[in-house]
């Protein structure tokens, strides 16, 4: 699986909203900026080509379906950041976020009840 620029990635979060196909002029009402109608179909047109979407023309407008899910993708995409910058470390990744910030109490106990949760996994890699 590809990894998405940030412009299509910003699509995708908006096609994964809805539980539904969606329209060109759906996806325009949620981006947070103005972008032009070609180029969000430009985007779109990109999305299928990789895979991420499929495209149903009904009438006059065409109707796009995620192939791809978000928690899969996200998932992939968070493994890469850890491998790629923090060398596979958790510690190194939860240290970048927090550093010269301190954890807050909640952080503290929302990470013990993740760890305790997923209980000793001896997965190897």
């Amino acid at each position: 699986m590809k990894r998405l620029p940030e412009s299509e990635l910003e699509i995708m979060m908006i096609i994964w909203k809805y539980n539904r196909p969606v329209n060109r002029m759906e996806i325009e009402e949620h981006l947070k900026k103005d972008v032009a109608a070609p180029t969000i179909l430009s985007f779109l047109n990109r999305l299928e080509t990789k895979g991420f979407v499929s495209v149903e023309k009904i009438g006059k407008i065409n109707w796009y379906t995620p192939l791809v899910k978000k928690e899969e993708y996200l998932q992939k995409e968070s493994r890469n950041i850890l491998r790629r910058m923090y060398q596979n470390s958790l510690k190194n990744f939860v240290t970048a976020l927090y550093d010269g910030e301190g954890l807050s109490s909640q952080d503290l106990e929302d990470l013990k009840a993740f760890i305790e949760e997923k209980g000793p996994n001896t997965r190897t890699e």
